[in-house]
């Protein structure tokens, strides 16, 4: 097996290609109250290179919009596209595959493995394809030390402040080179402070890697760090910026 970088992680694909697309998207859920539209009518493209925010308060439908993006989800109706193919055409086994492979979620609640080591939590998506044991652990250690967590490798998440927990959190979801990254409200468990650079190391992992990056956020403050925001209420997106 060849030793390349680019052949075991995949090369940056070109700066500018559309990598998730929505067309009029929506997503109803059957309730007690009635028919809730957490979605409605969505239409959004991201492409490689930007990096874009959904602002909106809690229930707005953020997370049900990147659910969609991140192909978790179908619509109710309307079309979503995933690198200019209907995601409905993909099969389930090539959905997950290309969410292991060309998606990399960042979550609000972390959702690291408190038995597992800092290093072992970056390398779990790699494990999970099967990759050699030696690259996924120089591809883990490289990783760490691009979120700023050099030298805290071995150590267990309950032995890091919010903050680097969450950049474990993010250099996970870098773990297989992925096109998109999807981050659901990175900031809400941080102070401004730690939010912002937490902001601030996503776009420049964006820069260094090409990834499109969607981050969900209620905290109007973190709009100025970002080049595209959107805005969701009771389920529309509308352009803000």
């Amino acid at each position: 097996m060849s030793d390349s970088r680019e052949e075991q992680w995949g090369p940056p694909s070109q700066q500018g290609t559309c990598i998730s697309r929505l067309v009029d998207a929506s997503r109803t859920f059957e309730t007690e109250a009635g028919v809730v539209k957490a979605v409605d009518g969505a239409t959004l493209s991201v492409s490689r290179g930007e990096m874009v925010g959904i602002m909106g308060p809690s229930g707005s439908g953020k997370t049900t919009l990147l659910n969609l993006i991140g192909m978790l989800e179908d619509p109710s109706s309307g079309d979503v596209y995933f690198e200019e193919k209907l995601v409905r055409d993909y099969t389930a086994a090539e959905r997950r595959r290309l969410r292991l492979t060309r998606v990399g979620f960042v979550f609000q609640q972390f959702r690291l493995i408190p038995t597992l080591s800092v290093i072992e939590n970056v390398e779990l998506p790699m494990a999970l394809l099967s990759r050699s044991g030696s690259h996924q652990k120089m591809r883990a250690r490289e990783l760490i030390e691009s979120v700023g967590l050099a030298g805290k490798g071995e150590r267990r998440p309950g032995k890091l402040s919010v903050g680097e927990q969450q950049r474990v959190a993010v250099a996970r979801a870098l773990a297989n080179n992925p096109a998109l990254i999807l981050a659901d409200e990175p900031t809400s468990q941080l102070d401004s402070t730690s939010g912002g650079k937490i902001i601030d190391l996503l776009d420049d992992l964006r820069k260094r890697t090409n990834a499109a990056v969607v981050v969900t956020t209620h905290d109007s403050s973190i709009s100025s760090l970002l080049a595209r925001v959107y805005r969701m209420r009771d389920g529309v997106l509308a352009v803000v910026k």
